[in-house]
């Protein structure tokens, strides 16, 4: 199964977004910890789309900017 996969893949960035958000200054530890409990709220409760990106909810919640996403996406995929 697909999702499967997905859900371990999703984990392992979520929690190497989160520590980046924070090393940058981005958002605070709580911060980050109240996104990942509304993230695993909306993964029991979503029917189309199964999970909601750490990302996505930070940016919603206003406590990060797109840039701020994008560097902390770059920081996860960089090529070293």
């Amino acid at each position: 199964m697909a999702y499967a996969n997905d859900k371990g893949l999703e984990e392992t960035y979520a929690r190497q977004f989160g520590c980046i958000a924070i090393d940058k200054g981005f958002v605070t530890a709580e911060q980050v910890i109240d996104a990942l409990s509304d993230q695993i709220t909306h993964n029991h409760s979503a029917i189309v789309r199964p999970h909601k990106l750490i990302g996505e909810i930070l940016f919603e919640k206003r406590w990060m900017t797109l840039r701020q996403i994008e560097t902390v996406l770059e920081e996860i995929f960089k090529e070293d």
